[in-house]
C-alpha cells in the first residue's frame, strides 16, 4: 500500500490577506493569441490602492481608464477611441474626457459622427461600454490618445487637466 501526500494548503498571514484583497486582478481568453490583455504588472500609484477605500465610480473610472489605454495600443495612426452607446440615437462617440462622481457615477465627453458634443452619464450598475476604433478627424495629423492622459492622472503627481 503506497501512502499520499495530502495536498499542501497555504495559509496567508492577515497581511497577504489585506494585500491580496486590494491588488487588481484580471484574466482574459482570446482566441487570437497575438490579442495583448491590459498590463497589470505595472498599474498607476491608483491601482494600487485600498478597493474599500474608493467608490464604487471611482474603482470603474480607474479601470475603464485602463482598458482604454490598452485598447489605444494597438490603434493605428488614422484611428482614436470611441464608445458605442447603447439605446436611442446616440451611436458612437470619440471619447475626449472620461470623470466620476462619487459614489455611484461615471461619465464619458466626446463628439458624435455628425460633430455634436456628447455626454454619457452613466450609474456605475448600469456600466456597459464598447470601445470603437473611430477614425481621427481629417484636420488633426496624429491621432489623440486620451488613454494615456487619462493614466497619468492616476499616478496622483501630476496635472492633466491643462
Amino acid at each position: 500500500m503506497t501512502e499520499t501526500n495530502p495536498p499542501q494548503m497555504r495559509i496567508d498571514t492577515s497581511a497577504e490577506q489585506m494585500e491580496n484583497a486590494v491588488l487588481p486582478r484580471t484574466q482574459e481568453i482570446h482566441t487570437d493569441p497575438n490579442v495583448h490583455c491590459p498590463d497589470t504588472s505595472k498599474l498607476p500609484q491608483a491601482l494600487s490602492e485600498p478597493v474599500a477605500q474608493k467608490s464604487p465610480a471611482q474603482w470603474a473610472y480607474e479601470r475603464i481608464i485602463m482598458y482604454i489605454q490598452n485598447f489605444e495600443k494597438h490603434l493605428d495612426n488614422d484611428h482614436e477611441v470611441g464608445m458605442g452607446l447603447a439605446g436611442g440615437e446616440a451611436g458612437v462617440i470619440r471619447i475626449e474626457g472620461l470623470g466620476y462622481y462619487d459614489p455611484d457615477i461615471v461619465t464619458y465627453y466626446g463628439v458624435n459622427g455628425a460633430g455634436a458634443k456628447t455626454q454619457l452619464i452613466q450609474h456605475v450598475s448600469q456600466l456597459n461600454v464598447t470601445l470603437v476604433a473611430s477614425p481621427k478627424h481629417i484636420d488633426q495629423p496624429e491621432a489623440n490618445r486620451i488613454g494615456f492622459r487619462l493614466a497619468k492622472g492616476l499616478e496622483r503627481d501630476e496635472d492633466v487637466t491643462t
